[in-house]
């Protein structure tokens, strides 16, 4: 069980120095017991005292790292159950897997469309993060020359599959620097598997059959023991029903129970239960929801990748911290000064679809884009962040004034009632009310050149 901030004070040494940063032992206490601090910030603490402490120091759910550089996979070290809590950290990896059993030039093929894979959204970059290589052939010399074809994508992190050891131990020297994830040590095989991995400071994934959690919880344990601590765990579920049940009971025990030995990351393989692709999806967003860590797909198609990677953006962006854009004047087509001016919110969403539209209508204007805290138009007007105060705070400090030569301001059709407001704060000013939706932007800007 996790200490109480009290019996953790009880452990330090009580020097008040403040060289972890915070200014009393009984306060540096109180964020170990909240996972808040780490206890190496302590510089003082005894070698008697770390061993109970380290239990209340370490996070619920250990964080692993998966490759070296490039799309280096991060997973784990969440604290809630539920995004809406506080927020999630440290999104899935999703990676795509391939078989040694397929030719040259079909690994290449899948290497390369991972590796290129690249979209825009609300102005952040998505991509796919890594590629899983299986030894399906059960052949070393052919893992080996599929792992070498993708070895070339030195941006992708690696998955190497295999439940010989002495095949992990003999392909490991290609990509060691790249610190891939080893699939999987079992009841078996985890003494030897265990080995290779410490051997080359790799990650390992656990696994077991059919959801036996008690048979997982052992495994860690003895791994651990062993030397090593950077462990991913598979219950062995495949089904969609059977993946929820086990892998929400992990994540329970490991935050509600701080049951250290569950308290691991989770892989999934969304396609070994699935009847198609569509199917495979579906199970991949359940598992990017609850609780996956690195997710497995066995099929690469930009048109069902896509939604995975916008649902993995939507449930990882902190639900406290919208994704925003810097609050600014944006020019759009070359605007000269007698050019149209529009605002709205600095809400990532709003601004790409405001200026997207702008820019699509061709017409030259001035985006000038208020601090709403990242809200959205309404519910930036709702929370009183987006009113005729702020608006006359974003036109007066934003320099706009200094690039136009008019007094003409176009504002969302939704917050339309709140012209007369406006004209209020800004004497002399016209207030336009722009359309309600931002895909009559066009005709509304073309409108106003005729």
């Amino acid at each position: 069980m996790a200490l109480t901030g009290l019996q953790i004070y009880k452990l330090l040494p009580k020097t008040n120095c403040k060289e972890c940063g915070v200014p009393t032992c009984l306060a540096f206490a109180m964020k170990l017991a909240t996972k808040s601090a780490e206890l190496s910030a302590c510089p003082y603490v005894t070698e008697e005292a770390k061993n109970e402490l380290e239990a209340a120091s370490a996070p619920p759910v250990r964080l692993v790292s998966i490759g070296a550089d490039g799309r280096k996979i991060e997973v784990g070290n969440e604290t809630v159950l539920y995004r809406h809590d506080k927020t999630f950290y440290h999104q899935p990896g999703l990676v795509v897997r391939v078989k040694d059993t397929q030719s040259a030039d079909e690994i290449k093929a899948v290497a390369d469309a991972v590796c290129g894979y690249c979209v825009e959204r609300v102005g952040l970059s998505l991509n796919v993060d890594g590629v899983a290589i299986e030894n399906a052939s059960g052949d070393t010399s052919a893992f080996a020359k599929a792992i070498e074809v993708v070895g070339s994508n030195a941006n992708v992190a690696l998955v190497l599959m295999s439940s010989v050891p002495a095949t992990l131990d003999t392909v490991m020297p290609m990509v060691a620097d790249r610190r891939p994830l080893l699939y999987a040590a079992d009841a078996g095989n985890w003494q030897a598997m265990a080995e290779v991995a410490r051997k080359y400071k790799s990650p390992l994934a656990v696994k077991v059959d059919c959801g036996d959690l008690s048979a997982l919880a052992t495994l860690t344990e003895d791994i651990t023991k062993a030397g090593v601590t950077d462990l991913m765990l598979d219950p062995g579920t495949r089904s969609m029903v059977d993946s929820l049940q086990a892998m929400t009971k992990i994540r329970r025990l490991a935050l509600r129970k701080n049951f250290r030995p569950l308290g691991f990351p989770m892989i999934s393989f969304p396609g070994e239960g699935a009847s198609s692709p569509l199917e495979e999806v579906a199970a991949a967003s359940q598992h990017i929801a609850k609780y996956g860590g690195v997710i497995v797909l066995d099929h690469f198609d930009p048109t069902l990748i896509y939604p995975l990677l916008t649902l993995r953006q939507n449930i990882y962006t902190d639900p406290q911290k919208p994704i925003q854009v810097k609050p600014d004047v944006y020019p759009i087509h070359e605007p000269d000064a007698n050019s149209p001016l529009l605002i709205t919110t600095n809400f990532s969403l709003t601004y790409f679809t405001v200026a997207g539209e702008v820019e699509a209508s061709g017409v030259p204007a001035w985006l000038l884009i208020a601090d709403s805290e990242g809200l959205s138009v309404l519910t930036a007007w709702a929370a009183g962040k987006f009113d005729a105060e702020k608006i006359k705070k974003a036109v007066q400090t934003s320099g706009i004034l200094d690039k136009i030569a008019h007094k003409r301001l176009i504002i969302p059709g939704y917050v339309a009632g709140m012209s007369g407001e406006i004209e209020e704060e800004l004497p002399g000013w016209e207030i336009r009310v722009g359309p309600r939706e931002a895909v009559d932007l066009s005709s509304y800007l073309k409108s106003l050149r005729s």
